[in-house]
């Protein structure tokens, strides 16, 4: 266990912040897009008829036809949170999410809208989120690091 001094805290190297806090913090973040985004897919597959409708007439999704990208949002948003609440390949999972995200934020027009704002500054809360968990990984509360420590040593 390293010692705790003002360099190491500043820099973010202290083990109550490296063994406690980072691991709990992208753990909670995993935990919350996860949620978001496996119930936005849990909606479209209630109703199919009515996302396919929206995937002809709201939402603008390049170079996919609107069924192919009704499909691949939905199973995108269902596969993917699994992962990352289990913290399975956990980074290409929040790729995966980040860019269907953006790719979100594109496709509808609402969201650039002055009544849509609250939405855009949802979808950059969760893009920042997906990114944090993309950059710094899961940590060592999740499947990648067992699989790390068990096979990769």
């Amino acid at each position: 266990m390293k010692p705790i001094t003002l360099a190491g805290f500043l820099m973010a190297d202290c083990w109550p912040l490296d063994l406690l806090l980072k691991p709990f913090t992208l753990l909670a973040l995993r935990l919350y897009v996860a949620w978001m985004f496996f119930e936005s897919g849990r909606v479209k597959i209630e109703s199919w008829f009515s996302t396919l409708s929206l995937f002809e007439t709201e939402y603008h999704v390049p170079l996919l036809s609107p069924e192919l990208a009704a499909y691949l949002a939905t199973g995108a948003e269902l596969a993917l949170p699994v992962l990352l609440v289990l913290g399975l390949l956990t980074r290409p999972a929040a790729l995966g999410l980040f860019i269907l995200n953006l790719v979100a934020v594109i496709s509808y027009p609402y969201l650039w809208s002055i009544e849509g704002a609250g939405g855009f500054w949802q979808h950059v809360t969760w893009g920042t989120m997906l990114w944090v968990i993309f950059i710094f990984g899961p940590a060592q509360w999740s499947l990648d690091a067992v699989i790390s420590r068990c096979w990769f040593k």
